[in-house]
């Protein structure tokens, strides 16, 4: 890690005492510092529970909406554990987690197979999602209507090196397009990524919403190639393709079970509240300033989760083949060679010991 890391890590570590005394502050009331991150504390906190730091990246995007939900829903207090969430700003949440800013990261579970490469030790102790949550929104005169079309355009993408660059990258290999064929931008999300299509730096970008909703609103961009759906990620992928998940070093999830297990009875409840209720109950239950804001309106809000609802998982277990759907994406990519343990970067015990322990309840 770099400069630039370490001092986002003394950044964050110095404002969470304080947020933490607070007790009251959300995502909605987060701080940011200076490099860009937002910290919040629990609305309640315990000083008997154990605490642990969690990253989100982009805990405003729907895909990673359980995090924020589960600490609304007064869930972590409930099983005994005071987590204070932050989103990614200059650092993303796999860096700070390897870093030591944080103990957990909400991200994708793909990068636990590549940092495998890297020599580093990292799983996936509670899946989230089945389907990536995400879209190739293309501007209107963009002419991609399939990833065949990709050829020649320039693809914005949250940042090089993300989980959406390298889906991206499979969704054109699929179609037999390596990816000098075309050009990959960084744009990120959110306001930042629709100014760049408007100004024509880039055809096409895989985003989520709300960032789906906004441009379609705007009449900018159409949702060429659907990987927010269940039925869409298999058109497009093949098979489930789990992503969200909560990230954690092995050997700190070895010396830390308990709490570890804390964390996720409080996710694995999450998922079962999100099962049985609807859009408007979820998007009621968030921090407003999620779910109205300049970027959606509260209806469209939840339009969009409505559409997309089937991306969550009810239970927090790994689908049965989906840890190896994304080691065949990554090699075929060439992000990983297909030697990679994947019992190493997950595990399912975890969500199996939330079932009984209430959490499905």
């Amino acid at each position: 890690m770099n400069r630039r890391i370490a001092l986002a890590a003394a950044a964050l570590l110095t404002a969470t005492p304080a947020l933490a005394a607070c007790g009251s502050s959300s995502p909605s009331s987060a701080s940011s510092n200076a490099f860009g991150a937002s910290v919040s504390a629990a609305p309640t906190y315990n000083a008997s529970f154990p605490t642990v730091k969690l990253m989100i990246g982009g805990w405003d995007k729907q895909i990673y909406l359980p995090y924020t939900l589960a600490q609304k829903l007064g869930f972590y207090q409930k099983y005994g554990v005071n987590v204070v969430l932050s989103t990614e700003g200059s650092v993303s949440a796999e860096d700070a987690l390897l870093a030591g800013d944080v103990q957990m990261s909400g991200a994708w579970y793909n990068h636990t197979i590549q940092l495998q490469d890297k020599g580093k030790s990292v799983e996936d102790v509670v899946q989230l999602s089945g389907a990536p949550g995400e879209r190739i929104m293309c501007g209107t005169n963009s002419g991609v209507h399939s990833p065949a079309d990709i050829k020649g355009k320039k693809m914005g993408v949250t940042d090089i090196g993300s989980g959406t660059d390298t889906l991206t990258q499979f969704i054109a290999a699929k179609a037999g397009i390596k990816r000098s064929d075309y050009k990959t931008i960084g744009v990120g999300a959110g306001a930042p990524a629709i100014a760049q299509l408007q100004r024509g730096n880039i055809d096409c970008m895989m985003t989520t919403q709300p960032t789906v909703g906004a441009l379609e609103s705007q009449g900018l961009a159409y949702s060429a190639i659907d990987l927010a759906t269940v039925q869409g990620a298999q058109a497009a992928i093949g098979d489930q393709w789990p992503a969200a998940g909560v990230l954690a070093k092995t050997d700190w999830v070895n010396s830390n079970k308990a709490t570890v297990q804390k964390v996720v009875d409080a996710l694995v409840a999450t998922m079962h509240w999100i099962h049985t209720h609807n859009a408007t109950d979820i998007a009621n239950a968030l921090p407003q300033s999620f779910v109205q804001n300049p970027l959606v309106t509260k209806a469209d809000y939840i339009k969009s989760l409505t559409q997309d609802y089937g991306q969550f998982l009810p239970d927090g277990l790994m689908p049965a083949s989906g840890a190896q759907n994304v080691l065949k994406s990554l090699v075929l990519v060439k992000v990983a060679t297909g030697n990679e343990d994947l019992s190493k970067t997950y595990t399912n015990d975890f969500a199996t010991q939330a079932a009984k322990d209430g959490a499905l309840n």
